[in-house]
């Protein structure tokens, strides 16, 4: 199960505190009126061009409220899609602490770890943040321990690739960095209607189903952003009857006999492990020899590489339509 939490966000199973009078940047307050939540075009007062108009007022995923006199200073991430989001905004000299598993840029791996997804709040005091930026996977525990100790904590949960577009333009609104986040996007959006365009001749009975393994044993349905990626690919989904995280029925998958098997291929023997279970030898993936490893950073982490991981899905699926 370790590996489930290596993998980023996956296992939604990817700090707000009641502070009213806090001055401290970032600071939950008790404005008159949220003025947005994560994910709308938020504001607060007017915009100039692309700088942030402060004070802003947002809620996070948790549905908490946040009002920022200014721009966070330091920051502390316990994801490493937030990390990867926060570097792609030119943020890494405000970065204070991150993840023990934050690997991505390089530099990320040089700064001062803070525990597991589920942070270390000793660790976290220590770097004195503005802001905490996690997913909604931390768990109730965590979330009180960080609560208690008055430190912000701002949560994220993209379930689709345009949410995740969306999450980099509100860290751009939040931490002032618009003209950056909107350029992310973009390319983004470049890459992301690159794949459509060219699956946009297939028809829906050419359509392949696809059975995606993250970990030994656990797949992933509807509601969560890889379900929505291996649309957005063409494929169907065989576990799209499912909600969330799962663990498989590997009876069932035999029956569902997908045409196209991902895994993840950085698990240890995992590719081993699907193709010596018994009867999967007659799924039509594995005789085929469609059984493909990706990259497990890039298929976990809904930041601003996710559309190079639907490119990737999409090309092994229809090697044929996507180049």
């Amino acid at each position: 199960m370790k590996k489930l939490g290596m993998l980023s966000l996956v296992f939604a199973i990817a700090l707000t505190v009641s502070a009213c009078g806090q001055t401290k940047t970032g600071a939950v307050k008790e404005p008159a009126q949220v003025q947005s939540s994560a994910g709308d075009t938020a504001k607060s007062g007017t915009e100039s061009g692309k700088r942030t108009t402060y004070p802003f007022t947002i809620k996070d995923s948790s549905g908490k409220e946040f009002t920022f006199a200014k721009a966070p200073e330091r920051i502390v991430s316990l994801s490493p899609t937030e990390t990867e989001v926060l570097f792609a905004l030119g943020l890494g000299s405000k970065i204070v602490g991150v993840s023990n598993l934050d690997d991505y840029p390089e530099e990320a791996k040089s700064k001062p770890k803070m525990g597991d997804l589920q942070g270390n709040a000793e660790s976290i005091i220590a770097a004195a943040p503005d802001i905490v930026f996690a997913g909604l996977s931390l768990n109730v525990k965590s979330v009180q321990k960080l609560n208690e100790l008055k430190l912000n904590l701002f949560q994220t949960n993209p379930k689709t690739i345009d949410e995740a577009m969306e999450r980099i333009l509100l860290f751009g609104r939040i931490l002032d960095r618009q003209e950056q986040a909107e350029k992310i996007v973009e390319q983004m959006k470049k890459e992301k209607q690159a794949v459509v365009d060219a699956l946009k001749g297939l028809k829906p009975e050419q359509k392949k189903k696809v059975y995606i393994e993250f970990s030994p044993g656990w797949t992933v349905g509807k509601g969560e952003f890889l379900d929505d990626m291996i649309s957005l690919a063409g494929g169907i989904n065989v576990a799209s009857d499912l909600q969330g995280w799962k663990q498989i029925s590997e009876e069932k998958i035999i029956q569902q006999n997908p045409d196209v098997i991902f895994f993840a291929k950085a698990v240890p023997d995992l590719e081993k492990t699907i193709r010596g279970r018994s009867g999967w030898d007659k799924i039509a993936a594995i005789q085929s020899n469609k059984v493909i490893g990706l990259d497990d950073n890039l298929l976990s982490r809904p930041g601003p590489r996710i559309t190079k991981a639907l490119f990737d899905m999409a090309k092994g699926i229809y090697p044929e339509l996507v180049k």
